[in-house]
């Protein structure tokens, strides 16, 4: 009967000195097998160089490593990169990479389709099919590192779990994905430099925060009246936006980190006088900053991007109660590479 194999990167470095130790080889050869799988990103066993050629056989014999691979790539004519990741299980998930002048910044998926059920978003009918685990998360960092010195003779700047899923619904896997991407035996990446992105669960922005997480936090938004953003965000009848703001002020007091809301301005639904006062009311209960973000359109969706006057509208609003606001143009529209639109459609 053949034997199963276990993924390695499911054990942790302690793991791995003891499975070393219970072969009667000395422990450190599991501190080097763990810097290859997650400082280097190395996905072949015969890679790893400072092991014997019996060491490398013998992890051979009892393990594999479920690596990720791209099997499609699309580039915009703005420079962003649209990834089909493959899965060690066939299914696919999408990952964007995004230049600027002065930064590359990795957009990673937690989920296979998408637990919840967003009307603007592409992926919410794609249905949740399984999380990611951890290293198929990192791997996407990782794959996008290579891109970015490869395309633009820099190393990636930022992460920002913006993807295909909803990341809280993955908990564990996208702490321990980020715990990787950023400890100094894995990318070492600054936790000030990642960005985790909700559509906002309460019970999980408490969690975060007795957590004492460091990375940023980003909650879609899109209407600070609850009526209407049910009518967005179905899921939502079951987190009210005063449940919202109570776990967003805990999420302050114990990290000292505003949160940023995601707000996009759609024609005729939310584009009234009364939505911008509620938004400069709701901002004002939560050390906040405001994100406009530009609507990319979808598939089958009536919905279409506010005209610009609404927008500034909003801008001005938001100045004048003096919180801090920004719009953000889409990238990557022309290969369906932004905010919404990903649906595994290469």
């Amino acid at each position: 009967m053949k034997k199963t194999k276990r993924d390695i990167r499911v054990l942790g470095k302690k793991d791995l000195q003891e499975f070393f130790l219970s072969h009667n080889i000395p422990s450190f050869k599991g501190d080097q097998v763990y810097q290859w799988l997650w400082k280097k990103g190395i996905q072949d066993f015969n890679l790893m160089t400072n092991l014997s050629v019996e060491h490398r056989k013998l992890l051979k014999s009892y393990f594999e490593i479920k690596h990720i691979n791209i099997d499609v790539k699309q580039c915009s004519k703005d420079g962003t990169i649209k990834n089909a990741v493959k899965l060690h299980d066939q299914f696919t998930v999408e990952s964007v990479l995004i230049p600027t002048l002065k930064r590359t910044t990795a957009c990673v998926s937690s989920q296979v389709g998408c637990s919840l059920d967003c009307v603007f978003c592409a992926t919410a009918a794609l249905k949740r099919i399984r999380n990611l685990n951890a290293d198929e998360i990192y791997d996407q960092v990782i794959a996008m590192d290579h891109q970015s010195k490869l395309y633009f003779q820099r190393s990636l700047s930022n992460v920002v779990f913006m993807g295909m899923g909803e990341p809280l619904m993955n908990y564990k896997n996208v702490l321990s994905a980020i715990d990787k991407i950023t400890e100094p035996q894995g990318f070492a990446m600054s936790p000030k430099r990642i960005t985790v992105s909700t559509s906002g669960i309460p019970k999980m922005i408490y969690r975060m925060a007795e957590d004492k997480v460091k990375f940023g936090l980003a909650v879609s938004l899109h209407s600070a009246r609850q009526q209407l953003r049910e009518k967005i965000m179905p899921f939502t009848n079951k987190f009210p936006l005063t449940d919202l703001s109570k776990a967003l002020n805990y999420w302050y007091e114990h990290t000292k980190k505003q949160v940023t809301f995601e707000y996009i301005v759609w024609d005729g639904i939310n584009d009234k006088k009364e939505d911008i006062q509620s938004l400069v009311k709701f901002s004002r209960q939560i050390p906040s900053k405001i994100n406009l973000i530009q609507y990319n359109p979808i598939d089958n969706s009536l919905m279409k991007q506010a005209p610009k006057k609404t927008v500034e509208a909003y801008l001005k609003a938001l100045k004048e109660a003096r919180i801090k606001v920004t719009y953000r143009h889409s990238r990557g529209e022309d290969i369906d590479a932004g905010c919404g639109q990903l649906a595994n459609k290469l």
